[in-house]
């Protein structure tokens, strides 16, 4: 493109105030690999040591039996008196034993990251959050904002209040996103509810800033809102999750700065592997086919294999006479088939004809289960 785009200024009152040029660092390569695998690795640099007490699963005094009483040789819980003794001990396939390999605060905890690679994440989240498709896959709601990226007036890094700081992102349509992370409040799922972690939400807009002059005061208590100076820019905030396409709200200023952190004298910018990826084009294009070999004449061509489970021509290639049995089956499938209602209709009509009988039937019953009354005088009658 001969010219940079235009970002347009948005003043607190949601009204359009200005334009600034949109920083390099928003067209960098989008590199979903490289920023997951930079948010994996930093993602693990926060955990805390934590390990199993060394004596859990060994506070008793067992010994093993030895060979000869037709036992296993764990050692058992001595004494007597309780369903305790004579128990296993100690083996993680014990009850009430140790685990297998036990956890160790000296575990290696954290993992080193090339800056480099950092830089290439933090640039590509950049990139990302100004690409509307990206934000409102990533589930952010920004139906009613006028434009992404989203650039606030300098005076919004003057806000005091948190009313005013409500005030100001429904005027540019932003706080329909902050309600969407205070919906999306709930409890936790698993035991993370009894370690101070009780409740979970959803992510909402992230305010960049370049210097606080209340706006940390303003904005920190809305829900799902965080606030970052532009100066520290974070991929844990850029890309919760490892997911790029955070919804970012910039200040004017912190805007313009990032083109002297990314400018000349700064962090370098990442290069894309191809200017342009559209492959196909390149293929056919008049300076690639040039240079090409042509097609040679004369290649075999084959055919592809035919399963002779389900194709008849090759079973019949392979052996003639299974191919002849399976088109009998066939055959005698299908007059089954043309038989069937021919079959039913004599059934039914046997059927029928066998319920002609039943009050016979059940009139001899009746007369047979009397015989006592019809014999009472004798045979002679």
């Amino acid at each position: 493109m001969a010219t940079r785009p235009l970002v347009s200024v948005y003043s607190l009152s949601g009204t359009k105030s200005g334009e600034v040029p949109l920083p390099h660092v928003m067209t960098a390569p989008l590199r979903p690999d490289i920023v997951r695998f930079v948010h994996t690795n930093m993602n693990k640099n926060n955990r805390q040591a934590h390990a199993v007490s060394v004596y859990a699963g060994k506070n008793v005094s067992a010994s093993s039996w030895g060979t000869g009483r037709a036992v296993a040789r764990i050692p058992r819980v001595g004494g007597g008196g309780t369903s305790r003794s004579g128990q296993g001990a100690f083996g993680n396939m014990c009850r009430g034993g140790r685990m297998f390999a036990p956890t160790k605060t000296w575990r290696k905890w954290n993992r080193r990251i090339n800056i480099t690679q950092k830089r290439y994440a933090v640039a590509s989240a950049l990139a990302a959050s100004a690409v509307p498709s990206l934000v409102m896959a990533r589930g952010h709601r920004v139906d009613e904002v006028p434009e992404i990226p989203l650039v606030m007036d300098d005076a919004i890094e003057s806000a005091q209040k948190t009313t005013q700081a409500k005030e100001i992102l429904a005027a540019v349509g932003a706080y329909d996103d902050v309600e969407k992370a205070a919906d999306s409040r709930k409890v936790r799922a698993g035991k993370g509810k009894a370690r101070n972690r009780r409740y979970v939400m959803r992510r909402g807009p992230l305010i960049v800033y370049a210097s606080n002059d209340g706006v940390e005061q303003a904005f920190r208590n809305l829900p799902g809102v965080e606030l970052c100076c532009v100066d520290r820019l974070n991929l844990l905030q850029l890309a919760p999750g490892g997911h790029m396409g955070r919804f970012c709200v910039w200040s004017q200023a912190a805007l313009t700065k990032l083109d002297v952190i990314y400018g000349e004298g700064g962090k370098p910018l990442p290069t894309a592997a191809m200017t342009n990826a559209d492959l196909a084009r390149i293929i056919n294009s008049d300076e690639v086919q040039s240079v090409v070999n042509p097609v040679k004449p004369g290649q075999p061509t084959y055919l592809p294999k035919r399963n002779p489970l389900w194709n008849d021509t090759a079973l019949e290639a392979l052996d003639p006479y299974a191919h002849a049995a399976r088109l009998s089956a066939a055959r005698a499938e299908k007059e089954r088939g043309a038989n069937k209602a021919k079959i039913m209709a004599a059934r039914r009509a046997k059927k029928k004809g066998k319920k002609q009988f039943k009050s016979q039937q059940k009139a001899f019953y009746e007369a047979a289960s009397a015989q006592g009354d019809v014999c009472i005088d004798g045979f002679a009658t």
